[in-house]
């Protein structure tokens, strides 16, 4: 099944990454043309730009978020539980569906800056190449930080309650206890949530492409973004295979950079010795 629905589909991809192919007529050598005008067009190096900019104020924004909803659930009152249930809505909306949505609250003339009380949120959210950015990382974070929030609410109810319970009897607060014995017994999930976080980046297409399809100009033109605007709006599948292969160099990449100095693959659990 993997051969079949991941490799042999990007082995074609590299194929098509050299040649000339609108995606309807013959399908012509080209060699390193592509590679040599994608890499060295300006629009490739603004969105690879972009996509590392989303991806690092994605993690700093969604993960210390994840973390505390994720702490603040793990407990056993009711009134938490039922929290954690609605944080986890967003999750199972679409992306499309969400977007939509957002794109409808934001419209500056008649979204929610309309309302009485909150007419200071009538702003050209998604048409001010200076704000737009932010405010698709924002998008993002809504939906995703759900699923974050899940990973460690999991991973805080492992913690074996001894732990605390030595602790205060030791005399150490609550914010002792978070920052000497939760932190540390969550170090697993914080890398497995960073490196998701991380790796999912760079597959950011349908949620940024309804709310601003790449633009004002070319300010949301992510990788994703771009190989789709040059494939199926430039019909030039060739300079779009590129782009894929450069995304998903990308991703293999920093999935290694991850797993290989973050300590994933050598990781045993944190009861171990209790």
């Amino acid at each position: 099944m993997f051969v079949v629905f991941a490799l042999v589909p990007l082995a074609g991809a590299v194929v098509l990454s050299f040649t000339h192919w609108d995606g309807l007529g013959a399908i012509t050598w080209q060699g390193l043309s592509n590679w040599t005008r994608v890499l060295h067009d300006p629009l490739t190096g603004n969105a690879l730009l972009l996509t590392v900019k989303i991806m690092v104020v994605s993690w700093v924004v969604q993960t210390p978020i994840s973390l505390l909803l994720g702490v603040f659930t793990a407990g056993t009152q009711r009134y938490r539980a039922v929290l954690a249930a609605l944080y986890f809505v967003p999750l199972l909306l679409s992306s499309a569906a969400v977007a939509i949505a957002f794109k409808a609250l934001l419209d500056p003339n008649f979204g929610i800056g309309g309302a009485p009380g909150l007419h200071a949120l009538a702003q050209n959210w998604l048409g001010d190449p200076d704000l737009v950015l932010y405010v698709v990382i924002f998008v993002i974070a809504w939906q995703f930080v759900p699923f974050h929030t899940l990973l460690y609410q999991a991973a805080v109810r492992q913690i074996p309650d001894s732990l605390y319970e030595a602790a205060t009897i030791d005399g150490a607060g609550r914010l002792q206890q978070f920052w000497y014995i939760t932190l540390p017994q969550l170090r697993n999930t914080v890398i497995t949530s960073s490196t998701l976080m991380i790796t999912g980046s760079l597959t950011y297409f349908d949620v940024v492409f309804v709310l601003t399809a790449g633009g004002p100009g070319n300010s949301t033109r992510l990788l994703p973004v771009d190989m789709y605007l040059t494939g199926f709006q430039a019909n030039d599948m060739g300079d779009a295979s590129v782009l894929a292969v450069i995304l998903v160099v990308i991703g293999l990449a920093l999935a290694f950079v991850l797993t290989r100095f973050s300590g994933f693959s050598r990781m045993r659990s944190e009861q171990e010795g209790l």
